[in-house]
């Protein structure tokens, strides 16, 4: 856990997946197409992805174990997470209060 934690400090946005996951494609381009710039981590391209994927499944419960999404350094979830607080209007706050994104209106 000590590895994720200093993987997400600092950082507004970081999602964990997998290159070959459709639901990390998909999370990835809905946080980005509200101009934030998250930090993506490929388990599967890293040398210690295994050891991370095995974190975020034993110790935050993630099931799948990808997409993870951090948002302000605080576990999110996954996909079914991220979709729930897009349907409450409840993620553009998160990523302005994690300085992800600085201004938002609408068209």
């Amino acid at each position: 856990m000590d590895t994720i934690t200093s993987i997400v400090a600092e950082k507004p946005v970081v999602i964990f997946s997998k290159s070959s996951c459709c639901m990390s494609h998909t999370i990835k381009s809905l946080i980005s197409s509200y101009g934030a710039n998250p930090t993506v981590y490929e388990l599967d391209e890293m040398p210690n992805g295994q050891a991370i994927e095995s974190a975020l499944v034993q110790q935050l419960k993630c099931q799948p174990s990808v997409p993870a999404v951090f948002i302000g350094q605080q576990f999110v979830g996954g996909a079914d997470r991220v979709m729930s607080l897009q349907v409450r209007n409840q993620r553009v706050p998160m990523l302005i209060r994690s300085n992800a994104i600085w201004v938002w209106t609408t068209t």
